[in-house]
């Protein structure tokens, strides 16, 4: 039987959305895995003390404080790993903002643009910047976080739900356009998952403990059992997946 490497080791990977929860869970584990990570997130501090928890594990990591919402700042982020470690083989667009949780008919347009300028415009930002420096470098993966919102959509998250939906749409569409230049585009859908964006949507940890005693896992996931699956799409074992949507909600949204 011919063994499967996942290819990442010495792979220059971008982590958006690093600084806590899912991107924190998965830039520790593309560092065990080899790769060298770049860190970018809006909280400079929480980057600094991750990547220092890589290098102390022996892996290679730097930070840079990065607004996905903010162009300029995606493309500064995307030029520094290519100045740092040659090249962008992956990234994993994890940045995102739950927004203010209310009916529909009470929300404001500052409140839904801000959600969509960091959820969909940022998911933009990065690919825009991502492909274009894969594609100078001869290929790459990508992996978008959605969300199960896009299957099982809740009352009160409109601009949440929204937002994507449309980072799905993105993923389609820049599958399509990056496989003839060797770049694979997917995305992961967590469910509920125990990170402080849940704890803030469902009141607090324990709520969110106490709402999935009957779902079929009983239980939140962790950031680590998302981090696995971003880790095989943006690995070589992952070489015939593209355009798809991995959802990883410990089948909360069976039907």
């Amino acid at each position: 039987m011919t063994s499967i490497d996942s290819g990442l080791a010495g792979k220059s990977v971008l982590v958006l959305g690093a600084s806590s929860g899912i991107g924190a869970a998965t830039a520790l584990a593309l560092g065990q895995a080899g790769a060298r990570v770049v860190l970018a997130a809006r909280r400079r501090d929480a980057l600094d003390a991750l990547a220092q928890s890589i290098r102390d594990q022996g892996g290679e990591a730097l930070a840079i404080a990065t607004d996905v919402a903010v162009e300029a700042d995606v493309a500064r982020a995307v030029a520094f790993a290519v100045e740092r470690f040659g090249r962008l083989d992956g990234a994993f667009n994890n940045a995102g903002l739950l927004g203010q949780a209310c009916a529909l008919t009470d929300l404001t347009s500052a409140d839904f643009e801000a959600v969509m300028r960091t959820n969909a415009s940022g998911v933009f930002h990065a690919l825009k910047h991502e492909m274009a420096a894969m594609r100078q470098s001869g290929g790459g993966a990508i992996v978008n976080t959605a969300s199960m919102v896009t299957q099982a959509t809740f009352a009160n998250l409109a601009p949440y739900t929204a937002s994507k939906q449309a980072v799905l749409g993105l993923t389609r569409a820049a599958a399509l356009e990056g496989w003839p230049h060797g770049i694979r585009v997917n995305a992961v859908s967590p469910g509920p998952i125990e990170t402080p964006m849940a704890a803030i949507g469902f009141g607090s940890i324990e709520n969110l403990h106490a709402t999935l005693a009957t779902t079929p896992a009983g239980r939140p996931g962790t950031p680590e059992e998302v981090a696995g699956p971003v880790l095989f799409l943006l690995s070589n074992a992952a070489s015939y997946i593209n355009g798809q949507t991995l959802t990883v909600d410990g089948g909360y949204t069976l039907p």
